[in-house]
This record gives C-alpha cells, structure tokens and sequence, in this order.
C-alpha cells in the first residue's frame, strides 16, 4: 500500500499564516486580489429609532396630502382620468358585471346561509368601498364562492348551537340571549352571524394593513392556493346536491362534512323533488353550453351573453306560472324586499365563538385578492399596494357589516369579465353599483318564484373552472413534482377532512417543503472547464478537469441550524476524509504504539494503518469552498464551518472561502471565524481560481504537504 503523510503542524501553520499584512499590498499571482471595502457608517439606536418615529409621525401639509391620496386611491387617479378614452369601456363593463352580479349574488347568498336581499346588500357596497379604496384597477370585489362557504359553515354551526331549527324553511320567532332585540327568527340570527363574523374578518385585515404585513401573501403560493379553492369547490358542489333533487337536509358541520353528506344524499334519495330535480336539469343543460360558448368566443364577443339572468328570468316566470311552489312544494326565493334596512351593530357577544373562523377567513379573502390584483396588474403595466389592498377588503367587509353584509374579496370570474369587455378604472364599480341599486329598489320583488334549485346550478356552473384543475394534474406532475404533492394533499385535506384545516396544511406543507429543499442539499465536487475560470460539477458536466493538490466544493443552500449537521456530513463523505474518525483513529493507534513496542515487522503495520483510506485516490493540500450559493449562515452555520476549518487544520489540510458575499462574511466576522489569535486571517478570494493559484504558491512555498483524498 502506497503511503502519504500529512504536512506536520508548523507546515499547517505556515501555509494559514501566508497571509500577512504585507499581502494586502501585493498584486502577484500567489497573493488574492483584494477590494477596498465601503466603509459602513453605524448610527447609534437611540438616534435611528428617533429619525424613525419622526419621520413616521411628523405632520405637515404635504405629508397629510400625500397620505390622504394614499389612503384613498381614487383621489388620485380620477382627477387625471381621460373621460372621452375610457369612460365607454367602464360604463360596459360596469354595466355587464352588474347584470351577471344579480343572479350570482341571489345564488351566493344560499351558500352563505343568508336570504337573498343580503347578497345584494353586499355586492352592492363592495362595489362602491373598493372604487374608492382600492389600487387594483380592473379587479371585482363582492362575493366569492370559497367565503361564502366558510361564512355559510360558521352561520350553520352557530345557528345550531343557539337552538335554531336545522331547516332553512322555518323561520318563526325565537328568544335568543345576548341578541339586540327581544325576538329574533332564523333569517335575523343568521346575518347577525354573518355581520360578526364580516367585522371582525374585515378588523383583522385592517390590522395587518397597519402592521405593514402584506408581504405573507408571497407565502402562500400558487399551487396551494390552486388546491385550495379546487378542494372547496368540491365542498361547494356537494353542498348544493341537495337542492338539485328538493331534499330538506341539515349541513353537515365537522371533519369528512363531504362524505358523511354524500352518504346523506345517497340515504334520502327516495324523497326527491322531480319537480327540483328536472328543473336543475333543464338549466344545467343550457347553462353549461352556453358558458362554453361565452369562453370559446370570448376574443369575437365585446361582451359575454348573460344566460344567467335569462335562465333566471325564464325560470322564475315558468315557476310563478306554474305555480311550483303550491303544486309541487318546491323551495323557491320567498319575499326580497325593496330598499335598505336599518343599520345594525355586530353582535359582540359572538366574537369569542368566531374569532378564529374569522382569522382564516380573512387571510383566504387577502390572499385571493392580492393574487389577482398583482396578477392583472403585471398584465396591464401598473404597480398595486400590498397593504392597500388589505386596508381596502378589510373596510370592504367593516363598513358593509353594519348594513346587513357578509364577506367579499376579488372573484376571478367576474374580473376577467371587466377586463374583457373594456374596464380600465375602478369607475366601472361605480357603474356596477347602480345596477345593483336600481335591483334593490325596484326588481327584487320579482325573483320571489325563483327556485333555490336554480340558484344551486348558477353555483355549481361557475365551479366549472377549479374543477377543471383535475385535468393539469399530469402536467403539474411533469413540471414540478413538490407542486403537484402540495396542490393534491391540499385539495384533499380541503375537500375530505375540513375546509380551513385545508389552508393550514397546506401553508404548513408548502413551509416543509421548502426546509426539505435546505436539507436536501449536497455538496458537489467541481471541476475546471479547460483554461476558462469557470468550475462546475464534475458529475453534471463531461471534459472538466481537477487541479492537483487543490479539491474544490460547493454546498447549494445557506448554512443554518437545520441543515449545518447535513452539512459536514455531506462534505465529509464527499471529499472522503472525515477529520473527526481519523482523529479517532490517530489516538487509539498512539495508544496501541505505546503498548506494543519493538519488532519493525509490527510498526511498519502500524505506520501503513495510519493511512486514510478515502473513496478517490488523489491528493490534496488545500480545500476550496465555494460559497457563491450561500445566502446567509445563522450562528450554528458559522460555528460549522469554523469546525471544519479547525478540524481539517489539525490533519494538515488548509480550508479557504471563495465568493462569499457581503452579509455572509459580517456574518463569519462576527461569529468569530476570521480570528487571528486561532491563526486565521480575513481573507477574501472573489474568484475559484485566484483560490487556487493561491493554494498552489503555498505549497510550491512550503514543499510537499499532501494528504490522500
């Protein structure tokens, strides 16, 4: 067996000491190539938190102008708005939105527990507030499928616990404490409910608009946010069977909701509705081809064909006709009165029960919007406030929670029809809310026939884009595979145990996977592309080449207190000498010399068995460590790297640090890395190859240190 030796101590030394002050000044080929770094002025604490309250609270004209047009957007944009360019485009799409709003906001209402009336009361204030707060130009703000189904959960469970009957039908008086008035029937108690919960979702959002915490919607990504609404879509679907065949079923409240209503569904069969049944039919078999149609040509139409409002039209006129409600006993409507009602305070004392219900639900309404406020934003060219927009939903659900209101945020749907058929202000919300007034003040009255079957199918219809989301599994799969997982446990989990444990699991799983990513980090041995100082992976790349007495690594991820174990130890195995077992090594070999004595035979035994036996044969006086990809190392990666510096030290093989970057390299200075009484000068190589030129002078310097690799 081929013996080496490592280089004895004072050689160690000397090839970690080379850099004196008197290489700062040199220029040659064996010294780094050092730039002047900027000096960074530190302001005492005390100085800089004054500077900053006062600039935060200093009050002058200007700065009250400026935060006056911050805070309400239209301010700015209205004074400069082009009224012969633009106002055509508003007033369609205004107008169109606010034609498909009506039947939609009559359909939501059912899913959130609530008459119909309250649906137009909160698609008609949402409207107005976000024209006047909002800084996303072409977004719809009022009702969204996915909150209302958390609003109509929350009502439901609430409902149940004050006592009310299960039915939706029955709506006679009852007492209920802490109410603000002596009596109060289902219908007051469910909007009591929904207005609670509203104000203190809306509460919410304007505190983390104060608290400037707009950046956690960059958390929740895409694909989960994609499960999400694809898990509660499927909610939403089996929540409206049951007015598909007429049934008179209570909402299933808890964990696995959708399978035990399915099983429900399937147990009560035999009471279906025909009339409700052939009715829902009917309208799905002209609504869902004429969606299609509006999608397929949506590029040759300047504005979608509402079939909603004519099947709704059709339906109620064939229903009050014929009488469906007295003949056939199907559910319709009711009474939609006409006006406004009387401003109503939230019910604190239901606060505490919703709290949390209100926390998730706000954070879901936040973070739909903000998507899709960015998303159109980026489009068209223009720049959205994260925190704006919180302020603005969240005064979208506080001011309308006193006029009889439940929950809003942005809907998709609705915002590509704006932007398709020409909006370009939130001036065309102005125009919706006229529409909606107009509803309210004259035409409600007239959708008292309309079946909650069709209401059910508008629903289930408008689902048809997060259910088609099944179809791009396989293509999620092949683009990205942790996507795909997150996307599929998050629907599940959405879908099959609870609706709000479905975000959680899914923020939670989306946080794993990106500390997964950290732990799954190797290091990588890199070579040398000809005579370019370019150094990639020897195992991704053919035609690379090594350099003699100098081994170069690189670990793709920052060094933290999660990973700096998985760190030495991937570095270990991968430059084959582990300084910790052959320092084990070394001393029960010196414990063995020391109780075995003479016989040449047995020290030239003992002398080869000192010999490191590493995977790749080569030699090595220097160990390079590329630090171009570490973003930042916390404490437990500083003291990591100071251990191998310190344990590859005392085996004779000197560790340097090429392209660090800046805060990396506070990081190390104030972790004590770079510490010249333990002989460890701050040194900086910018490039790997300027590393190993360096390491090449020491050696030829110092003779022959090479240790096996």
């Amino acid at each position: 067996m081929e013996q080496h030796k490592f280089p004895d101590d004072m050689a160690v030394k000397e090839v970690c000491e080379s850099v004196s002050a008197e290489d700062t000044v040199k220029t040659g080929p064996d010294t780094p190539f050092l730039l002047e770094e900027c000096e960074k002025e530190k302001e005492p604490w005390k100085s800089l938190l004054k500077r900053k309250v006062g600039k935060k609270c200093c009050c002058t004209p200007d700065r009250a102008k400026a935060l006056l047009v911050d805070s309400i957007p239209i301010l700015k944009w209205l004074p400069r708005y082009r009224f012969k360019d633009w106002i055509i485009g508003d007033a369609m799409s205004g107008l169109i939105v606010g034609i498909l709003l009506v039947p939609q906001s009559i359909a939501y209402s059912l899913l959130a527990e609530q008459d119909p009336i309250y649906g137009l009361y909160t698609s008609f204030f949402a409207s107005i507030i976000y024209a006047l707060l909002g800084s996303s130009r072409h977004i719809s703000v009022g009702m969204f499928g996915v909150l209302c189904l958390l609003v109509g959960q929350v009502v439901d469970r609430e409902l149940i616990l004050a006592g009310y009957p299960s039915s939706t039908n029955q709506t006679f008086p009852v007492n209920v404490e802490n109410t603000t008035g002596p009596v109060c029937d289902r219908s007051c108690y469910a909007i009591m409910v929904g207005a609670t919960l509203t104000f203190t979702a809306g509460v919410y959002q304007v505190l983390m608009g104060l608290l400037q915490v707009g950046f956690v919607s960059v958390f929740l990504s895409d694909s989960l946010l994609s499960g999400f609404a694809t898990g509660a879509s499927l909610t939403i679907l089996t929540s409206q069977i049951k007015y598909f065949l007429g049934l008179h079923l209570p909402r299933v409240q808890g964990w696995g909701s959708l399978i035990r209503t399915w099983i429900n569904l399937f147990k009560n069969l035999g009471h279906t509705n025909v009339c409700d049944l052939v009715t829902s039919i009917l309208c799905l078999l002209l609504l869902v081809p004429t969606k299609e149609l509006n999608d397929r040509f949506k590029a040759k139409l300047k504005a979608p064909i509402p079939f909603e409002l004519f099947v709704v039209i059709a339906a109620t006129l064939a229903s009050h006709f014929g009488q469906f409600n007295e003949k056939y006993g199907s559910d319709v409507a009711g009474y939609i009165p006409t006006g406004f009602m009387t401003p109503q305070v939230p019910n604190w004392y239901l606060i505490p029960n919703i709290a949390v219900d209100a926390f998730s639900i706000a954070i879901v309404g936040f973070a739909i919007t903000v998507s899709l406020s960015e998303m159109f934003a980026k489009k068209h060219g223009y720049v959205v406030d994260a925190n704006q927009e919180m302020y603005a939903l969240g005064f979208c659900n506080i001011i309308p929670s006193f006029f009889h209101c439940f929950t809003t945020s942005a809907a998709l749907t609705k915002t590509l029809v704006k932007e398709s058929t020409g909006c370009q202000t939130q001036l065309s919300g102005l125009v919706t809310a006229i529409v909606l007034l107009l509803v309210l003040l004259v035409i409600a009255p007239l959708f008292y026939s309309l079946q909650k079957c069709v209401l059910a199918v508008i629903i289930v219809v408008n689902l048809r884009g997060a259910l088609r989301k099944f179809g791009d599994i396989p293509q999620m799969w092949r683009v990205n595979r942790i996507d795909a997982i997150i996307w599929l446990v998050t629907m599940a989990t959405s879908a099959l145990v609870n609706t709000e444990l479905g975000l959680l699991v899914g923020v939670l799983l989306s946080s794993f996977c990106v500390l997964g990513r950290t732990q799954c980090a190797q290091v990588l041995q890199l070579g040398q592309a000809g005579d370019r100082d370019l150094f990639e992976d020897l195992e991704s790349y053919k035609g690379l080449h090594t350099q003699q007495g100098v081994a170069v690594f690189r670990y793709e991820a920052p060094i933290y207190y999660a990973n700096q174990a998985l760190f030495k130890k991937s570095l270990y195995r991968k430059v084959g000498l582990d300084p910790l077992k052959e320092k084990a090594r070394r001393k029960k070999l010196d414990k063995r010399k020391k109780q075995e004595q003479g016989g040449e035979e047995q020290k030239r035994e003992i002398e080869a068995s000192t010999n490191v036996f590493l995977v790749q044969h080569t030699t090595f006086h220097t160990l390079i460590i590329d630090c171009s990809t570490m973003l930042f190392l916390d404490t437990a990666g500083v003291n990591a790297l100071k251990e191998v510096c310190k344990d590859y030290k005392e085996l004779g093989v000197c560790v340097l640090l090429v392209q660090v970057n800046t805060s990396v390299v506070d990081s190390l200075r104030r972790g004590g890395y770079y510490d010249p009484k333990n002989d460890s000068k701050d040194v900086q190589f910018f490039t790997v190859g300027h590393a190993i030129s360096y390491a090449q002078s020491l050696k030829s310097q110092n003779g022959d240190c090479d240790t096996v690799v």
